[in-house]
């Protein structure tokens, strides 16, 4: 986990490097893809109830993509962001969450199990980082994780997506959440890739349950990025991740639950069936089904 070269967070404060850089952020086809995949992986890990639109919170939103993947899902969603400039543009992009401009740092305001989970994409290990002399790195983790924990219903996750810089700083960072009164552990994908390499904390705000396996090279890039737990039995089955408590590996058998894959590749004909079936059930408008949906049309000049 260490780091090659300066990483961002040392060298300038987040609300003046993503105005600086919002340009990048917005043409990079590349980032966009990235974001919107490390989104759809956090929601997966999220396991909430299938076909039951949840209210969540997105940590670090920036200019709206992951939150655009959850609109996509048929979830509701609040947004928390220190850049006013990204801002800005999630609300020239017209996202359907609401926008909220605040340091995580200084506690998430709002009411006692407001939310049904939480998401955050590369955004928690800013706190490990003092920008001002007054600035406890320590103190500050811990004002987030507490309110984090204030927020979440009980038994919901959050699931943040993070670049640890080293192995003491990701104990700092599990530490202060073990103090706020999660459990969980973290879930890494691909942990043999230099560059595929993702870090995911799995949060629990309730009794602690299995952490799920992470993804590996040997899986197709096919595969679909959404799963869910079964009360089917699974003789042999395992979860492997990191612990919080304990801090150490842990590879446990379950044969109460088995971990499934939808075989539903995004933007198919049956993904956009399904998507457009939720949104009838919520109430909203939706054109009617024809042989043309879903169907891929040739680029243009």
């Amino acid at each position: 986990m260490a780091s090659s070269g300066q990483r961002p967070e040392h060298g300038i404060h987040p609300e003046l490097l993503y105005h600086v850089h919002l340009r990048f952020f917005l043409l990079s086809s590349r980032m966009i893809d990235i974001q919107t995949r490390m989104a759809g992986r956090a929601l997966e890990l999220l396991y909430l109830p299938r076909n039951k639109p949840c209210y969540l919170l997105d940590i670090g939103c920036g200019t709206g993509l992951s939150g655009g993947y959850l609109s996509d899902e048929g979830h509701y969603w609040v947004g928390l962001d220190i850049s006013p400039a990204m801002l800005d543009e999630a609300v020239d992009r017209e996202v359907e969450g609401d926008l909220l401009l605040g340091d995580m740092g200084q506690g998430i305001p709002f009411k006692p199990g407001t939310f049904d989970g939480c998401i955050s994409i590369s955004a928690v290990q800013w706190l490990c980082n003092a920008n001002k002399k007054s600035e406890n790195p320590a103190k500050r983790l811990y004002c987030f994780f507490a309110s984090l924990f204030s927020v979440l219903v009980r038994g919901s996750r959050a699931v943040l997506q993070l670049y640890p810089e080293n192995s003491e700083q990701l104990e700092l960072i599990t530490t202060q959440a073990i103090r706020a009164g999660f459990s969980g552990g973290m879930v890494v994908d691909y942990p043999n890739s230099a560059k595929a390499k993702k870090f995911y904390l799995c949060l629990f705000s309730g009794p602690s349950t299995f952490i799920p396996q992470g993804l590996s090279e040997k899986q197709g890039k096919d595969e679909p990025m959404e799963s869910m737990f079964t009360n089917e039995s699974a003789e042999g089955g395992t979860f492997e991740g990191r612990g919080i408590r304990g801090h150490q590996t842990q590879r446990e058998v379950c044969h109460g639950f088995t971990l499934l894959r939808r075989a539903m590749v995004r933007k198919s004909r049956a993904w956009v069936l399904e998507k457009k079936e939720r949104h009838r059930r919520q109430g909203r408008e939706v054109r009617p089904d024809t042989r043309y949906t879903g169907r891929k049309r040739k680029p243009r000049f």
